[in-house]
């Protein structure tokens, strides 16, 4: 369903229609996945779409498209749950849609439901113990990935064409990765986070999850408001391709270990010069981050008072974590956004002479929901998850992840990484490397 190709196989009423029957199957994860369903207005709005259509004229390539905007994003006359019975129950009511939801509106895009995610978008694991977890499409026994947990498993199960995520440390590339699809993160300052939930007011962006990465193209660039542009795919013969050694290589499953390596075979042979990059600011990051956290202390200055009131009522692992921000002092803090300003810059000039860097988008497969019964097994288990991906927002790079080839076993991703900026050149190198992975 590619509503980013020039001929319509579909109408959009008949493209929702089919939606909207994935989202109510009583055997699906349509009940977890989307929390909230907007029949009406997504049946008026792929009617409008219809009409266009009838007369030639179109909003553009997402005029039609049925998307789902994740449950932290505003939509007027609602209350912003944020995957929180806390938030729902403080019954706080938006005046006006998020910018990025009536940007999609006016491009003509038919916003069919608000989907599931972590509780305040706080866990890479996608679980949320107020709403449901869904289970994943490849294997519902296991989890989703998160915090756009409801995105990827809508995208995944065609609940929607294109869902759309926020990504703090990966909440949109993770679930990307488990649940097989595309996964796009862009330079943090190019989408408005107005109208959004916050959790790191540093690290936050907003991005797209579809199965194509011109769907991705299409959704980011109204996102952006900017005009819609055509997709061409980079020549991959002679792309300088940067392959990062340590930290982002360690302790991969069997599944990941095996298929990275066959990806970069793939690259050589089409023509990509890869080599391979010792990047000391990995450590230098993780020096940082093991000293003071800056997603931390301002996911706290967000949830002080909840965290005051109620507490007990916020899902256990996200409490625990977010409880540790109330003892980062302010000096702390000034000091770790000053180090890792510093740190951006030199991983800018480092990767000046690569067009991309690439990794995998996470080091394991999507786990187990019963091996997350311990809160130290789903810690090490979300650490994992979020690793990799995680450096795409600490040093504000912009990020895709795009699954491989699975012969049976269960999804995984390829991550690129580009330079703050870069986005069109990254989604241009993505759409190739895409094709050789169909």
């Amino acid at each position: 369903m590619d509503k980013t190709s020039s001929a319509h196989q579909a109408s959009a009423q008949e493209r929702l229609a089919a939606a909207l029957q994935r989202i109510d199957d009583t055997q699906g994860e349509g009940a977890r996945a989307v929390l909230t369903v907007y029949r009406e207005a997504a049946q008026a709005a792929a009617e409008a779409s219809d009409a266009r259509a009838r007369t030639g004229t179109s909003l553009g390539p997402l005029d039609g498209a049925i998307v789902t905007v994740k449950d932290l994003f505003d939509v007027a006359g609602e209350v912003t749950r944020a995957g929180s019975k806390v938030i729902a129950d403080e019954g706080k009511v938006a005046e006006r849609d998020a910018v990025i939801v009536q940007r999609l509106r006016a491009a003509g895009a038919v916003i069919v439901g608000k989907t599931n995610m972590s509780e305040f978008a706080f866990t890479g694991v996608g679980a949320n113990p107020h709403y449901g977890t869904p289970g994943n499409p490849a294997d519902r026994a296991r989890v989703p990935g998160g915090s756009s947990s409801g995105a990827g498993v809508a995208v995944a199960d065609d609940m929607c064409e294109i869902g759309i995520g926020s990504d703090t440390g990966g909440s949109v590339r993770i679930p990307a990765s488990l649940c097989g699809v595309i996964g796009f993160k862009p330079s943090r300052q190019r989408v408005p986070t107005d109208g959004a939930f916050p959790l790191s007011y540093s690290l936050d962006s907003i991005g797209p999850l579809a199965k194509s990465v011109a769907q991705c193209a299409a959704a980011d660039a109204v996102m952006a408001g900017e005009a819609p542009w055509i997709l061409d795919a980079a020549p991959l013969a002679g792309l300088r391709v940067g392959i990062a050694q340590g930290l982002p290589l360690e302790n991969l499953d069997d599944t990941v270990g095996r298929r990275f390596p066959e990806a970069l075979d793939r690259l050589e042979k089409a023509g990509v010069r890869l080599t391979y990059e010792k990047l000391p600011m990995f450590d230098d990051m993780m020096a940082l981050q093991m000293r003071t956290s800056i997603l931390v202390a301002e996911a706290f200055s967000v949830h002080h008072e909840r965290m005051g009131l109620h507490a007990v009522e916020v899902d256990p692992v996200v409490a625990a974590r977010l409880i540790k921000g109330k003892e980062i002092g302010a000096y702390d803090y000034i000091n770790a956004v000053r180090t890792r300003a510093a740190l951006i810059r030199a991983m800018d000039a480092r990767l000046r002479d690569l067009d991309v860097l690439v990794m995998p988008s996470t080091a394991t497969v999507a786990p187990r929901l019963d091996e997350l019964g311990e809160p130290k097994s789903f810690l090490q288990r979300n650490a994992m998850l979020l690793r990799n991906t995680t450096i795409g927002n600490f040093f504000d790079l912009t990020g895709v992840s795009i699954p491989l080839p699975r012969d049976g076993l269960l999804p995984t991703g390829l991550m690129l990484l580009a330079r703050n900026g870069h986005d069109r050149q990254l989604l241009r190198i993505a759409a190739a490397v895409e094709k050789l992975f169909v």
